[in-house]
This record gives C-alpha cells, sequence and structure tokens, in this order.
C-alpha cells in the first residue's frame, strides 16, 4: 500500500473532495485524522473509512483559527508524528460577475481565507515536519492564475497559493519536505445547481440548462471531458507517496486540459 503506517491531515475533510481523498488515503494504509467545522460530515467519513477496514480520527477544527490548528498538529505529531497535511478548506469564490461588477469584499475574501489557511495548516506541519526530516504538504486549486474570466478572486487567490506553496517548498525542501499541490479547474461531481444559484443568483438554472454548462465545460477541455472526484483523489494519492519522491514545488494539472502548464 502505498500510504502504509503514514499519518495524513486533512483540512476540510467533510467536504466532497476530502472526503473522496480521506477514503482514498484510508485504502492506501494511512491513518487519516479528519477536521473541519461540521462534526457530523465528520464522522460520516469515519464511519464510512471503518467500515472499509480503515483507520480514521476526527477533531474539529476551523482552519482560521491558529491556536486550534497548532494545538491539534501538536497532539497529532505527539501520537506518531505528521507525514501528510492536505489543505481542502473552501474560499467562498464567487463567480460568473464581471470583475468590475463585483464587490470588493467578493473579490478579496477568497484570497484572504485562501492563503491564510494554506499558511497557518502548512506552518502547523512543517513546524514537525523539519525536526523529523520528511514530510508532505499538499494544496489544491482551480489552476485559474493562468488567467480566467467571470471567476471574480479565484485567479488571484489561486496565484497567491501557488506562490506560497513554492516558496515554501524552497525553504524547507532541505530538512526533506515536500510541498506542492493539484490544480482541477472544475469538478462536476462538486457542483450543483443549488450551488451555482447560492453564489450567483444569475446562474439559477433549470436542469437541462446546468447539464448544458456541465457539457460545455467538457468541451473546454483537451480531452473533452471533466476530471472526476476519482482522479484528483488517485493524484492526492501518489503525491501524498514515496513515489513521488522527487517531485516537490509544483502544481500538478489535473484538469483535462483546460490549460497548458
Amino acid at each position: 500500500m502505498l500510504l502504509e503506517n503514514k499519518n495524513a491531515v486533512i483540512y476540510g475533510a467533510g467536504g466532497s473532495i476530502g472526503s473522496v481523498v480521506a477514503k482514498a488515503f484510508a485504502l492506501e494504509g494511512a491513518t487519516v485524522h479528519l477536521t473541519g467545522r461540521t462534526r457530523a460530515k465528520l464522522d460520516e467519513v469515519a464511519k464510512d473509512i471503518a467500515a472499509t477496514g480503515g483507520r480514521a480520527e476526527v477533531a474539529v477544527v476551523d482552519a482560521l483559527d491558529e491556536r486550534a490548528v497548532d494545538e491539534h498538529a501538536r497532539a497529532m505529531a505527539a501520537q506518531g508524528g505528521i507525514d501528510v497535511s492536505l489543505n481542502l478548506i473552501s474560499r467562498g469564490d464567487v463567480h460568473g460577475i464581471p470583475l468590475a461588477e463585483m464587490t470588493t469584499a467578493d473579490v478579496v475574501g477568497p484570497i484572504t481565507t485562501g492563503i491564510t489557511t494554506n499558511l497557518i495548516t502548512a506552518r502547523a506541519a512543517a513546524r514537525h515536519m523539519i525536526p523529523q526530516g520528511s514530510g508532505v504538504i499538499l494544496a489544491l486549486n482551480s489552476g485559474s492564475a493562468q488567467g480566467s474570466p467571470m471567476m471574480g478572486g479565484t485567479g488571484p487567490a489561486d496565484a497567491a497559493i501557488d506562490t506560497f506553496i513554492r516558496n515554501l517548498a524552497m525553504e524547507v525542501g532541505p530538512a526533506g519536505i515536500r510541498v506542492l499541490g493539484i490544480w482541477t479547474a472544475g469538478l462536476p461531481e462538486t457542483m450543483s445547481r443549488e450551488k451555482l444559484a447560492a453564489v450567483n443568483s444569475d446562474l439559477d438554472l433549470d436542469e437541462a440548462a446546468f447539464q448544458g454548462l456541465l457539457a460545455n465545460l467538457a468541451q473546454m477541455r483537451m480531452l473533452r471531458r471533466s476530471p472526476s472526484l476519482a482522479d484528483v483523489a488517485a493524484t492526492a494519492v501518489f503525491l501524498a507517496s514515496d513515489q513521488a519522491r522527487s517531485i516537490t514545488a509544483t502544481f500538478v494539472n489535473v484538469t483535462s486540459g483546460i490549460f497548458a502548464s
């Protein structure tokens, strides 16, 4: 198993991406520490992991709370170390509105939340990984720093996180720690009519229009199909494993080719 005897922490483990990645980590032998703000969601993921013979621990942790993250990291380190840290915290991105018509809060919010949670969680992990001389810190975003219209603060937020990940990789690499991320650019399984309408009332679509939007999204990609949650989870497993031991300071493009990188 690729992650046997590894201790992995996932921030935002109760979400649509986090839950699938957590299960994939567990299937590959990791003990997965599930964190988030809603215990019921985390407990459900832990139950699913246990049903397949995996190991999971649950903790309610707000990734914007420095003290809570640091305390959880200390407890985890005392129980056997931190081998993998993955940030999947949602940022409250608002899409479908021209930048010239957006509020400052809607543009800046994802930037602030994204860089703050990645800093807090990565820093907490790095402080324990450096003495042990190993570890993997992972991030995920849409890759919109490449340039995407009507994406609001998503592009600037992604750009900030991309740069942060590369800079941190340069600093902690000599200690044996790898830092890298995954670009996904729109996963249909994480999208719904309700979610779209919640962030932009102009995107209150009927089912036919919603399916058309998903079809158009697939056609925008070089492979003419969108990536799946399973694709992202498999990539995360590989990057967290020793098979990726020479990969750091980069983002892996898991967008089915919505842009070149």
